[in-house]
């Protein structure tokens, strides 16, 4: 069973804590863990390019000129695809790139991505996380008091106003609420920083 350190927000170890092995001690599958990542990045795609056919584009409604006797090819309309200004054939339209992925995979995904954090010994613990009034310095400081200058997320067991409006105007640190974990986010930031409530709610809600 994983154990790890718990600390203040001052950097002081305060205990140890023993976490749940279904839930943090799962061997990496990066396969797994390449999909879920695809799958979150492309639902977050726009999808919103678009490009016009010949029905859509202004003008047109006119035959250039005569069926025969000019010497030109025939044509019926400016608009047409091969006319400068015309439309466009097989162009873009607004779609959505997100697919389906199993409940069970993503789950294991999640899994696999804290069980990493976790063995990396960049999963750090906190007895609590919570400030009487939104201060960006008291995030600087505490990032101080680890040592540690990167990507860092706070996850809180429920949204804490607070340590989001502090977090938020330092490049690279966000706040999230334990039920708001995901691949992506994990992924891309190096320290996550977890108060107690907030592992137990994880456990309890995705284990």
């Amino acid at each position: 069973m994983p154990t790890v350190s718990v600390y203040n927000v001052a950097g002081e170890k305060t205990g140890d804590m023993e976490l749940n092995e279904n839930f943090f001690g799962v061997e990496m599958n990066e396969g797994l863990l390449h999909q879920a990542v695809v799958l979150q990045q492309a639902s977050l795609r726009l999808g919103t390019h678009s490009t016009k056919t010949r029905g859509l584009v202004r003008g047109g409604g006119r035959k250039p000129w005569r069926q025969k006797g000019t010497g030109r090819a025939r044509s019926g309309s400016t608009r047409s695809p091969i006319w400068v200004g015309g439309g466009t054939v097989f162009g873009p339209h607004p779609r959505k790139y997100g697919f389906k992925m199993p409940k069970k995979q993503r789950r294991l995904a999640l899994k696999i991505a804290l069980s990493d954090k976790v063995k990396s010994g960049d999963f750090c613990v906190l007895e609590n996380l919570d400030f009487e009034a939104p201060k960006t310095k008291q995030v600087v400081k505490m990032l101080a008091d680890f040592n540690f200058d990167g990507k860092a997320l706070l996850i809180t067991k429920e949204y804490a106003e607070n340590v989001d409006r502090s977090a938020r105007n330092i490049p690279g640190v966000k706040a999230i609420a334990a039920t708001g974990i995901n691949v992506l986010d994990i992924l891309y930031h190096g320290k996550l920083f977890v108060t107690k409530d907030a592992v137990e709610r994880m456990e309890e809600v995705f284990a």
